[in-house]
């Protein structure tokens, strides 16, 4: 079965840094476009970033352009996001998110273009 497994997640001071790792299993890792999406506290699900399966092509939503970064090891089945610059309202639980479509890419993924998550890593950015 499809299993996504976040870490990386922590207490990080606003203008700090920190790399969030998905581990894939159970699927062609390598056939699926992957996100990252976020949860703040009380509100809704929140896009951050996609990566085409190739790892060539990428997207980012406004809030995190230039301060975040996705990859992916295609050969370790493994998506990450590298966050630098972090804000307070950066604080959240932060989800892998696979695509359902195989070879299927997006620049602006909606929750309909998603078939799993994660269980999700807490990111807190606070002093």
């Amino acid at each position: 079965q499809v299993q996504l497994v976040e870490s990386g997640g922590g207490l990080v001071q606003p203008g700090g840094s920190l790399t969030l790792s998905c581990a894939a299993s159970g699927f062609t890792f390598t056939g699926y476009t992957m996100s990252w999406v976020r949860r703040a506290p009380g509100k809704g699900l929140e896009w951050v970033s996609t990566v085409a399966t190739g790892g060539g092509r990428t997207s980012y939503a406004r809030s995190v352009k230039g301060r975040f970064t996705i990859s992916r090891d295609n050969n370790k089945n493994t998506l990450y996001l590298r966050m630098g610059s972090l804000k307070p309202e950066d604080t959240a639980v932060y989800y892998c998110a696979k695509f359902q479509r195989r070879n299927y890419y997006t620049d602006y993924p909606v929750e309909s273009d998603y078939d799993y998550l994660g269980q999700g890593t807490q990111v807190t950015v606070s002093s």
